[in-house]
């Protein structure tokens, strides 16, 4: 199940917030095991590699030509082992795998935000974006600010996709654009940790004192080409738990005319089921109002076709591709960017920007 190398480390490459770019040699155990690899450590977990250090490799990513994660990971420096490190909390996340991490969530008894968060069990009313891709992230935050430049955006990030928050440099790069980043259920590494959905959205209302929130898992997303196996059902679980709270729930919609896989043209197949099948509780549908035909008119049939219970919104969105294009941090989707795919994300900040126009 794991392809396990030790391998030797070379030099460190980039870095950014929670993560650490090595070149590190392979000692090969098969003819086809590569000389060399790049690999990613997390120095909260396994410690700070340093030239010269021999590293436990994990070459899953690498094995199965993984897009967005191929790295190998660093297990353990097992020659140089980090000091230990008394956390004040009990929360564990990665429960139950050699990784296990000992978080404090935002509220439990020893975290200053407790007071905040004990009693909290509403929203009131703050409107949160629900998308089911990472690559959405950048540009629901710049349409929101395109509308309100002094919101207080707060990112919910889910656990269908990349586990730790140290692995999104899109997340590293938009972190003076953000409140902060809530990790919930198994991810971790956020400027506050949460159990699950629920308690991150009131993290983020209570402790980071949001304006609105974006809901979307990491980076990564699981998908077996069937209707229902995706990591990204969970966006349709996450408007029910904005309903629940007395948020006000903004779906972003997968929206492309540039996808080469039918079942993702127009409104993806993922967002149908997530926000038709999934989602029991009313959001705001948001879809550009200015798309070109005839990929306006399709998407305009499918969305319609989940109202009710959900209200079709439609927001002006191509003066929002400057913004777009002065984000700190590159737009990628599926290895497109605002050029290549321009609907996908016209739309994300669409959703962005109703959403800035719900708050005070």
């Amino acid at each position: 199940m794991i392809r396990w190398r030790w391998g030797t480390v070379i030099e460190a490459r980039r870095e950014w917030r929670g993560s650490l770019e090595l070149d590190v040699t392979v000692d090969k155990r098969r003819a086809e095991d590569p000389a060399s690899v790049r690999a990613l450590a997390y120095p909260a977990l396994v410690g700070v590699p340093r030239a010269g250090d021999r590293v436990l490799l994990n070459l899953n990513a690498l094995a199965l030509g993984l897009g967005t994660g191929g790295y190998a990971l660093v297990v353990a420096l097992p020659d140089r082992l980090p000091d230990d490190t008394d956390m004040p909390g009990h929360v564990v996340k990665a429960r139950y795998t050699p990784l296990q991490a000992i978080v404090l969530a935002a509220d439990e008894e020893a975290s200053p935000l407790r007071p905040a968060l004990i009693d909290a069990a509403d929203l009131g009313g703050m409107p949160v974006v629900v998308a089911d891709l990472h690559s959405a992230l950048p540009a629901v935050v710049a349409g929101a600010l395109a509308q309100r430049p002094d919101a207080r955006i707060a990112y919910v990030m889910t656990d269908g996709g990349a586990l730790p928050a140290w692995f999104s440099r899109t997340l590293d790069g938009l972190a003076p654009l953000l409140a902060g980043t809530v990790t919930t259920g198994q991810s971790f590494g956020g400027d506050l940790e949460s159990t699950n959905v629920h308690s991150g959205l009131l993290a983020a209302r209570h402790g980071l004192r949001a304006d609105l929130a974006i809901v979307t898992q990491g980076p990564g997303n699981l998908g077996t080409g069937t209707s229902w196996g995706f990591s990204g059902v969970a966006a349709g679980e996450a408007v029910n738990a904005v309903h629940a709270l007395g948020g006000r729930a903004v779906a972003a919609p997968r929206i492309s005319d540039a996808d080469p896989r039918p079942r993702h043209r127009g409104v993806s197949h993922h967002s149908l089921t997530a926000f038709g099948r999934v989602a029991l509780a009313p959001a705001a549908l948001v879809m550009p109002s200015d798309l070109t035909a005839p990929l306006s008119d399709e998407v305009r049939a499918a969305l319609s076709a989940l109202c009710p219970p959900h209200t079709l919104v439609e927001v002006p969105s191509l003066d929002l591709a400057g913004p777009l294009d002065e984000l700190p941090v590159r737009l990628s989707t599926m290895g497109r960017g605002l050029a290549e795919d321009t609907a996908y994300f016209l739309s994300a900040a669409a959703a962005g920007r109703y959403a800035a126009s719900l708050t005070a």
